[in-house]
């Protein structure tokens, strides 16, 4: 197979996704939410977090004193 060849499939031959979420301190099935629910979930802000000085070295790590 080469990369420029494409798998094509009709909808009927594609397996669903099913999307779960934290609501209240469980898990359930956004499928299962009420029309205001489904709403607010598509409504969510995703952000991906990084620590703090992320690609630094700890001063402890080169080797430098740090204060107690």
């Amino acid at each position: 197979m080469n990369e420029s060849d494409t798998i094509l499939l009709s909808d009927d031959e594609r397996t669903r996704c099913e999307v779960w979420t934290r609501v209240m301190g469980y898990h359930r099935p956004v499928s299962a939410f009420n029309a205001g629910k489904r709403a607010e979930h598509g409504e969510r802000c995703y952000f991906s977090e990084q620590p703090q000085g992320a690609g630094q070295a700890h001063p402890a790590q080169a080797g430098e004193r740090v204060a107690a």
